[in-house]
Parts: C-alpha cells; structure tokens; sequence
C-alpha cells in the first residue's frame, strides 16, 4: 500500500532556536522526510533563527548531522539530499533586543506572498519577545502562522499572560498550539474507529463501558533536563496536555463535521466537563511519586535526586489522577490516568475497558468470560486491538479464550509510519488547525490541573517513592484497585 503525499503550497518556515535540542531531533528530520516524499515544493525554504552568529554552511552542516537521525538515510541519493540542504538560510537574531531583525526582515521581504511560519521552538519566556519583535518589524502577512510549542504556561495566571502576548500580535485563527500527541498515527484513528465505524459508538457510553485507562509511561529519567523538569513536574508536563488531549478524544461528543472549531468545540465541552479535584479529595484521587535508583535496560539506574544533584526536591516524577466527567454519556465511569518517568517499560495507550456479559450462557467448564476491551496503542508498535472472548479450536468441547484482534499499522499497511512532526508541521502550512489547541482548550485545562497543584502544596506530604524500573508508587496501584479494578498491560 502506497501513502498518498499531497504536495503543499509554497512557504518559507523561520526556526526559532533552530540550533536546540527540539529542531536538531524533531523538526529538521521531519522536514527532510517531508521533503524526499515529494511534499515540499520546490520554492520551499527553511531559516533557522538563533542568537549565536554562524555561516550558512555551517547551520547546513548541522542539519545535516540532524537528518542522520532518520530512518534509511544512507539510501538517500547525494542530490537529495544536498537539494534539502540547499533549502536551509540562517540569520543571527536576539530574541530580546532589535539586533538581526532587519537581516531576517530583509531574508523575507522576497517570499511576502508564501505561507509564512514561524515556529517558537524556544522556551515560553521568550514568546511575548519574540512575538512583539515580529509585530513590530512588520513580518506578520496574511498568510502567517505561529507555531508555540509547549508548556504555554506554568498555571492559568502564566498561561493567560502566555496566550495574550502571542494574541497581541496573532489573530487566534494564525495560533498553532502544538502537542505532538495530537499527530500521532493512532491518535487520529482514535476518531476513525469511532466516527467511521457502527460498530462502536453505539455502545461509546457509561450503559457498556465500565471504564477507562490512559497510560503515558516513559522508561527513561529525566535526559539531562532535571534542572527544567524540576521546575514542572509530571502533572504539568505531561497530564495538562497531552493526557487531557487523549481523554478529550475519547470522551468527546461525535463534531458536526472535521472543521477544526466543530472538534475543538466538543474537547472544551468535555474539559468543563471534569469533577473538579482540590484539596477535599485530592488525597483519595490522585498520586504522586519520585523515582529513587533502581534498575532500567538490564543496567542500574540513579535516582531523580541523584540525576539532579540535589537532596531535596517536592517535584513528582510519576502521577496517577481517577477523573470523572460530569455529563449523562459518562456518569459513572472513571478514567485513570497515569504517566511516570523511569517506569518499567515505554508504552502509551488508551485501554477502554467495557462491561461484563450480564449472564453466561456456558458452564463452569468453559472457563472464566472476560470483558471485552478496546486498546489503541500510540507506542511503540502503534495499533489497534480489541479483545475477545473465542472458543478454543478442537473437538475437546467448549473451552473459551480470551484473545486480541490485532491490527499492527506497520504490518497492515507497511509503509513508513511518518513522525508526528511531519504531519503537523504540513498541517500548520495548510492552515489547519483541527490536531492544534485552541486558546480556550489550554486555559480550561489549567482550570482543572490548577487546583490539584494547590491541594499538594497545601498537604505538605511529599511524592511517594518508587523504584526505578517498577511501575510507580504502590499507591497507585490501590488508587484503581480499591475500585475493583486493576491496570492493564497489553504490552
């Protein structure tokens, strides 16, 4: 099976913090890939944007050892890759004075009639800097996008000041909030599966399912970004985000269409939905822990004290939340979520565990009946599988198993499963902005996530301790079993 590649119109996208960590594994890699499928047109062009002065030549070598980094490189013909390259311009600009302004405005005057982004792959302090500087320098065209890459804030009082800085500048239909989450492959099937199909969505309610699991966990530590980690958390960098995004494609009402505003519409419904969690129940549904040393990969691992150099810190590594959505399709039915660093394994899936059979019609011999569950996989080996009850093949009478339809992507379609930035990266060229957040989106979500922040300052209870290479605090465990339940692992 063959991808359709859908070429777009031309742009030119400026990098901010085009030397970082984000552009060198994530954009300049997705870019290339867009390039060698034939997608990017032949007036396409790349500026990298960073304070440090570096010749053009050099910024293309850079990029070059970025695009190491992507599958099959060494079967690229030279001229490909060189064509890319030749894509690439560099210019010097300090994000907080006027210096190197006038040669970006300059590198851009000759493209005013191209799609136009500029991609803030920079830390939040530098939004509303960066943003003025653009307004002020006249580069905003009609057709110009801003791309803001997460955390938009720290709390909702950062995030509104976040929101209104690049708002100043940017209509909110020009605003890419990104969450890479949103552009995986299995997320997107997610409302395949459940707006394409009859099968689901007539039983996608509290009658049939009895409840939910999203699970983001992580089996490395903190990479060498303690310092920055230490100042988030697992709740702000993970849940507020990326694990509310996937809860609110679950939970959503089927959109009048997929025009970006109609879903966006029903995931706001769905977070002003949430039973608020404060300091009169934060003890009995949330958890929060911190990883000491362990084993990881067959090998010993630190500790997050160790890994941040410090004997001390309140700052939660792993959290595990039961949410509640206050609305008639989901009274009743919990969603657990978890998401932890240093974990057994790396996995992140939604587990949609539906009810029991109301009566069996097969004696003891049969054996136990399971519930049948519906697990969409987002990694790694990205798929879907829905769990169901088979007789046992054989004349030994009836004897039931419990087994998975299983639909791998890569064995199903077997083609290359593009990275989640390629897809969205062609997505902000279009002008898309369904798989994006809307301002409202991030702003309710810190309405929900604010509180729970609040009941753990408030407590003065620390994180649990966990080890690394288990899957978190005992705690968590007894957060979804005293409910009768129990995590699942489809790995």
């Amino acid at each position: 099976m063959v991808a359709r590649v859908v070429t777009v119109e031309p742009f030119d996208i400026v990098v901010f913090g085009a030397t970082g960590d984000l552009a060198r594994r994530k954009l300049l890699p997705a870019l290339f890939e867009r390039d060698l499928a034939g997608q990017l047109p032949e007036e396409a062009r790349i500026i990298g944007v960073s304070r440090r002065p570096m010749p053009r030549d050099e910024f293309q070598t850079f990029a070059h050892e970025a695009v190491g980094l992507s599958d099959g490189i060494e079967e690229v013909a030279p001229a490909r890759l060189a064509g890319f390259l030749d894509r690439l311009d560099y210019v010097a600009v300090d994000a907080v004075t006027d210096e190197g302004w006038a040669n970006l405005a300059h590198t851009l005057e000759e493209g005013r009639e191209r799609v136009r982004v500029f991609y803030l792959a920079v830390g939040p302090d530098l939004f509303d800097p960066i943003c003025s500087r653009i307004g002020a320098h006249g580069l905003v065209t009609e057709k110009t996008r801003v791309v803001v890459e997460k955390p938009v804030g720290k709390d909702l009082a950062s995030a509104l000041e976040v929101n209104a800085a690049v708002g100043r500048v940017f209509r909110e239909e020009a605003v890419f909030r990104i969450d890479h989450y949103l552009g995986k492959e299995t997320v997107q099937n997610l409302m395949a599966l459940r707006f394409a199909n009859a099968l689901f969505e007539p039983v996608w309610n509290n009658a049939h399912i009895d409840h939910v699991q999203i699970t983001v966990a992580e089996s490395i530590g903190t990479a060498g970004r303690a310092g920055y980690y230490d100042t988030a958390g697992a709740l702000r960098d993970m849940v507020q985000n990326h694990i509310l995004q996937l809860l609110c494609l679950v939970a959503m009402e089927p959109p009048v269409s997929l025009d970006a505003d109609a879903v966006r519409d029903e995931k706001l419904k769905v977070l002003k939905a949430l039973e608020p969690i404060d300091e009169r129940n934060a003890a009995q549904f949330t958890v929060r822990g911190q990883y000491r040393a362990g084993a990881s990969a067959g090998g010993a691992v630190p500790g997050y004290l160790e890994e941040l150099g410090s004997g001390q810190s309140e700052t939660e590594t792993f959290v595990a939340l039961k949410a509640e959505i206050g609305n008639w399709r989901w009274a009743g039915v919990p969603f657990y979520l978890r998401t932890g660093k240093r974990l057994a394994a790396r996995v992140s899936e939604i587990v949609v565990a539906f009810r029991p059979i109301p009566h069996s019609v097969f004696d003891g011999q049969a054996g136990p009946i399971m519930a049948n569950r519906l697990v969409i996989r987002l990694q790694p080996d990205e798929g879907v599988k829905l769990w169901l009850m088979i007789k046992d093949p054989g004349p030994g009478g009836m004897r039931l198993q419990h087994v998975p339809l299983d639909m791998s992507f890569a064995s199903v379609f077997g083609v290359r499963n593009p990275d989640a930035y390629e897809r969205l990266i062609m997505d902000v060229i279009r002008g898309n902005q369904t798989l994006f957040m809307r301002r409202d989106e991030v702003e309710a979500a810190w309405r929900w996530v604010g509180p729970i922040l609040e009941a753990w300052r408030g407590s003065r209870e620390p994180p649990k301790p966990y080890t690394a290479g288990t899957w978190g605090p005992s705690a968590a465990i007894a957060l979804i079993e005293r409910d009768g339940r129990t995590w699942t692992d489809d790995a």
